[in-house]
């Protein structure tokens, strides 16, 4: 897929869309990629990422920025991300209110956007076979299995947390796929996005405070180890994972669209609002996502409070119906 100039309009619209995609990675149990799917960038984000390699690097050196900058769409990459930074200084922090406050209303209205994205994902498909119905039942399983699968135990060895950074950028690349999610599985959830992040943030306090690195401290020194080979391991999942999809999605689109529109499907639960999860917020991070082996329940549909969280799902369901229909009256 080949980049396209953009209008200040394109440009303002994608800046939106990054701004929806960094407040659907607070919610739990949802990722980012299936906003870039359901809002149309997701090949060019995975044609984007792709791009980050060991040739951009020697572009880098050999011939500048602007070269680099080329290679990996940067001006996409800029705008789609800028926008996900101003969600955490914007919709994130309204977010945290509601998600705390009001936490079946908004997976309410997630689920019901969700579930009108994947009948209009669908829906574009340029054929249907066997195999797109095959692919698609293949999707919903995995995405099943994931929903219900054990928490593993917490392991801090280097070639197991490089594993866990690898995996958990797979929310980034895989529609319907929370890397919260999978951490929260393996067994590092905490230790990895909660206790590792704090370290870093107690180690530029210090810093700033005049009081050096706090390299004294072993478990401070543990921890920090810990997040490098965690952010090592997300960037080079990063890299594999999209190298692999574009080539899939190159040759095996129809396929690969029906099997994450499958995976969206089968983890549909961790959006259903009647669960027994529960979320708990610690200085603005996510303590816990969700758990496993949930008690999924139907709500009695005569109550108020049911009531309000069916307007929200129908509410998300029609804010994507009237995204889609006005963007494809803006492309005729």
């Amino acid at each position: 897929m080949i980049p396209t100039q953009r209008t200040w309009r394109d440009a303002f619209l994608l800046v939106l869309k990054g701004m929806a995609m960094g407040t659907a990675n607070k919610i739990p149990g949802v990722s980012g990629g299936i906003i870039a799917l359901a809002a149309g960038f997701y090949e060019e984000l995975i044609y984007s990422f792709s791009r980050l390699d060991v040739k951009a690097l020697k572009l880098l050196f050999s011939e500048g920025f602007s070269a680099f900058y080329k290679r990996i769409n940067g001006h996409f990459l800029l705008l789609l991300f800028g926008g996900v930074a101003l969600s955490f200084f914007s919709v994130s922090l309204v977010l945290d209110f509601f998600i705390t406050n009001y936490p079946k209303l908004v997976l309410g209205s997630f689920f019901g956007m969700i579930v009108a994205s994947v009948f209009y994902i669908w829906n574009d498909l340029p054929q249907y076979s066997y195999r797109e119905y095959l692919s698609n039942c293949v999707g919903v399983l995995l995405g099943l299995a994931l929903l219900w699968a054990n928490p593993g135990v917490e392991n801090d060895h280097w070639l197991f947390v490089f594993f866990c950074g690898m995996v958990s950028i797979a929310g980034m690349t895989l529609p319907g796929l929370s890397g919260s999610l999978l951490l929260l599985i393996l067994g590092n959830y905490t230790l990895l996005l909660v206790d590792s992040v704090n370290a870093l943030f107690y180690t530029f306090k210090d810093l700033f405070a005049g009081n050096g690195w706090g390299f004294a401290d072993p478990e401070r020194k543990r921890l920090l180890g810990v997040l490098l080979f965690f952010t090592l391991g997300s960037g080079a999942g990063l890299v594999f994972f999209s190298k692999v999809l574009e080539i899939v999605l190159r040759h095996y689109k129809s396929m690969t669209i029906s099997t994450l529109v499958g995976f969206i499907i089968g983890s549909l639960g961790a959006v259903w609002p009647w669960t027994d999860k529960t979320i708990q917020v610690d200085e603005g991070l996510w303590k816990m996502v969700t758990t496993p082996h949930k008690s999924f329940y139907l709500p009695n549909l005569l109550d108020v409070a049911t009531l309000n969280v069916v307007f929200f799902i129908l509410l998300g369901a029609g804010i994507v119906i009237v995204l889609e229909y006005y963007g494809k009256q803006q492309a005729a």
